[in-house]
């Protein structure tokens, strides 16, 4: 009986852990504080070393935690990034994640070697360790204090922080076999590298594509899709790695393909994963912190701190404007890149590695990444958001909440029904707008079920049920809420969205933040294209409003009927107007008209 006992307690103790991340969770946004943080301290408050006096030592149920929760928050970024988006900062995110590991690591190692009195290849090792960068810290600190980044540079950090774990942790390992071993000839380095690369990107897509058949194809209860998709990726991590392949790039890769293909359940996976991913990282904080001695650490701080400062201040900085030169990416953009690159989980977490195979001084390399976690958490983790608007990389966003719900349609995947409740000052109630890949099917008023014909006009209080894409439908939320208007147009909100000629002025400036004068708000879209162009209006025809293009998409008898918005960098007035001459050769072009 004692021994039930014990297991009680330990459960007791671990979910009070649990519920004390989430709940800390809430001082950190309220504060800013990166996340990663709370939970490090509230480890190492709770651990043998701090107040709560917890005995915990087991290095190896910490990595294999750590190895699941890395997993996991791996495919969770592969299932939120758009294709398009990968593709489009592919070759200076690559370059980053895997150039800009090795020149990180190796212009860390001189000072590693100096402060700690380590050899070269030890101190190459501590590089290593804290040579990647920590995506959820730094989008979580964004989303805090509401700050929206330039497409490209977001793009970047993205792709960049969710790519360039599987070359760090593949340095990490290979210098800890050479340290117990003894030095490999570069044929097998390069060797070992091809085969975690090929071996990750072979079973991270082929394993995406089989999660995609199985959602689509096979007929899982309701409430399984979820969380087949992340046991299925933990799978072809854990697989992988067995088979010496990359587990991190082949989770991150399969997360990618489920992410960007139709499949059952979409939004429900998204949800899932999102919450799936927080348990995980608290987890993984809390053994982490645990983990940690504070009086081991109080004595190797001065000389992490210097690794730390060498790490912070010369090697990210180099490595970001080496890596980012063939690029056009402006002095500011890189030097927000470099300061952005939070240390976090990973070198945590690759720090275990040494203790865990009986590395000779393996507490050296986790007390020392321990700091320097500490110290860009607390040095960069704050000052993220005003380093953004001092370089100008970032606009302030009111974040959108609508009480949205989306019920999936068995026998299709390409559209969902998504519903809303019309409230007072909401654009959808006012304007009647909407983006034409969205279809009113149904007004429920009272309880009584309407059409939108019988329902016409919609009136507050009305719940408006729409079919539209899975990945489009938080687009919607912008419609349905009443908020102030945006600072500038979001990018998510344009595109691919249609409005009536009919549409004034007035209408998209309350949704898009764009600047009109007050004798123009009530002035329909196709009579501003009649003021502003100086002949009859052709399809494809381009004309600004602020730093919105619109398209003529639909013309009737000389006049607009639909018009399409599209987002367009700034630029002078002279650029501007080479550009919409260009754009509407383009678009005339692309339509087979002269």
């Amino acid at each position: 009986m004692a021994a039930l006992d014990t297991f009680s307690i330990a459960i007791l103790l671990g979910s009070v852990l649990v519920l004390a991340g989430i709940l800390s969770s809430l001082v950190a946004l309220r504060f800013g504080a990166p996340l990663l943080l709370v939970f490090l301290l509230l480890g190492m408050m709770a651990g043998e070393g701090g107040p709560g006096g917890l005995r915990f030592n087991d290095v190896g149920a910490a990595y294999m935690v750590g190895s699941i929760a890395l997993a996991l928050i791996l495919f969770d970024g592969g299932l939120r990034t758009k294709m398009s988006t990968f593709r489009l900062v592919l070759a200076p995110a690559g370059i980053l994640a895997t150039l800009g590991v090795l020149l990180t690591a190796t212009l860390t190692a001189p000072m590693a070697v100096w402060a700690l009195g380590l050899s070269w290849t030890e101190g190459l090792l501590i590089g290593s360790i804290v040579a990647s960068t920590d995506a959820a810290a730094v989008f979580f600190l964004l989303h805090a204090k509401g700050l929206r980044l330039r497409p490209r540079v977001s793009a970047t950090l993205e792709v960049e922080s969710a790519t360039n774990d599987p070359i760090a942790i593949f340095m990490t390992i290979l210098l800890v076999e050479i340290l117990l071993q003894g030095a490999q000839g570069w044929g097998t380095i390069l060797g070992l590298l091809a085969q975690q690369i090929s071996l990750g990107t072979a079973f991270g897509v082929l394993g995406g594509y089989i999660m995609v058949w199985v959602l689509n194809r096979l007929n899982l209860p309701q409430g399984l899709h979820a969380p087949f998709v992340a046991t299925g990726g933990i799978v072809i991590f854990a697989l992988t790695g067995a088979l010496q392949g990359s587990g991190f790039l082949a989770v991150y890769l399969a997360g990618l393909v489920v992410g960007n293909n139709s499949t059952r359940a979409h939004n429900m996976l998204v949800t899932f994963m999102d919450a799936v991913t927080w348990l995980a990282q608290i987890a993984m904080f809390v053994l982490l912190g645990l983990l940690a001695w504070p009086d081991l650490l109080l004595q190797r701080l001065w000389p992490a701190l210097l690794v730390a400062g060498a790490l912070t201040f010369i090697a990210r900085p180099a490595t970001v404007f080496l890596c980012l030169a063939p690029f056009r990416f402006s002095t500011r953009e890189k030097l927000f890149v470099s300061w952005v690159g939070l240390r976090g989980s990973v070198g945590v977490f690759l720090a275990s590695i040494p203790l865990l195979v009986g590395l000779p001084g393996g507490q050296i390399y986790f007390d020392v990444a321990f700091v320097i976690v500490l110290f860009s958490l607390l040095v960069q983790g704050w000052t993220i958001p005003a380093a953004a608007r001092k370089l100008r990389i970032a606009l302030p966003r009111v974040d959108v909440t609508a009480r949205r719900v989306e019920l999936d349609l068995p026998g299709q995947l390409e559209k969902e029904l998504v519903g809303y409740p019309v409230i007072a000052g909401s654009p959808y109630l006012r304007h009647g707008l909407i983006p034409n890949w969205a279809r009113p099917t149904l007004i429920v008023r009272n309880e009584e079920i309407l059409t939108p014909v019988e329902a016409d006009p919609v009136l507050e209080g009305d719940y408006v049920y729409l079919l539209a894409p899975p990945e489009k439908a938080q687009a919607l939320d912008r419609f349905f809420v009443n908020m102030p208007v945006p600072a500038a147009p979001d990018p998510r909100l344009l595109g691919d969205f249609f409005v009536p000629g009919t549409a004034t002025l007035g209408a998209l400036s309350e949704i898009y933040g764009l600047q009109v004068a007050a004798d123009h708000t009530e002035v329909a879209l196709a009579d501003y294209f009649t003021e502003m162009l100086h002949h009859p209006a052709r399809t494809g025809d381009i004309v600004q409003l602020g730093p919105v293009a619109l398209l003529a998409h639909k013309v009737e008898n000389n006049r607009v009927t639909t018009v399409g918005l599209r987002l367009a960098e700034p630029e002078t007035p002279n650029t501007w107007n080479g550009r919409v001459v260009a754009l509407g050769r383009r678009a005339r072009k692309s339509l087979g008209l002269s």
